[in-house]
């Protein structure tokens, strides 16, 4: 298989994983409670920037920005790793904008493919991180705040998110295996000088 279609489907592949990063950053469903009343089923979640409250009797569902300002000065701890786990999905989305770019300059050029795969495993490896510790703050938070009692649960952003750093962990040792083991392009069976 040539570089070329290695790295198409790598590009693929981790464009997938960083939309599951773009959409668990934007979605309000990280930690999520449900409960039975007598008028229906009440659910609240937790997003990186909304708090949602759902009722099925009647069927409405109302958000707003999470966490307040009212949040931040009762539990100043929890409102700082929360805004810590926004900043570092951001920074993985940057990251992950630049990653694309990177492959496809990969794609497009030769030469770039021979020393620029070292940047795609750098780029890669530090947007991997990022979402492995806002994933990590997360469940930290979950664990040990007060808030969180018997009945809350992690939710599907929080699976999305761990998802999209195991593709991009993958991504990123395959991408550095290729890059290292296989050799450089116009040199593995190219013509040889006459003598």
């Amino acid at each position: 298989m040539s570089r070329t279609i290695f790295y198409s489907i790598s590009f693929a592949v981790f464009a997938a994983s960083s939309l599951l990063t773009l959409t668990s950053t934007t979605l309000p469903r990280w930690i999520t409670y449900t409960q039975e009343t007598s008028s229906g089923l009440l659910t609240k979640t937790y997003g990186l920037h909304y708090s949602c409250l759902t009722t099925t009797s009647p069927p409405t569902t109302t958000c707003h920005p999470f966490p307040t300002i009212q949040d931040c000065t009762e539990t100043p701890h929890f409102c700082t790793l929360w805004h810590s786990t926004k900043y570092l999905l951001n920074i993985s989305l940057s990251l992950s904008l630049l990653t694309c770019l990177l492959f496809i300059f990969l794609i497009a050029n030769k030469e770039y493919r021979r020393t620029g795969w070292k940047y795609l495993v750098l780029l890669l490896t530090t947007g991997v991180a990022c979402q492995l510790l806002a994933m990590s703050i997360v469940s930290y938070v979950y664990e040990n705040d007060e808030r969180f009692f018997v009945g809350w649960r992690l939710d599907v952003c929080w699976v999305l998110c761990v998802v999209s750093w195991g593709v991009g962990g993958v991504v990123t040792g395959i991408v550095g295996l290729v890059g290292w083991v296989l050799p450089e392009e116009g040199r593995e069976g190219g013509y040889e000088r006459l003598q």
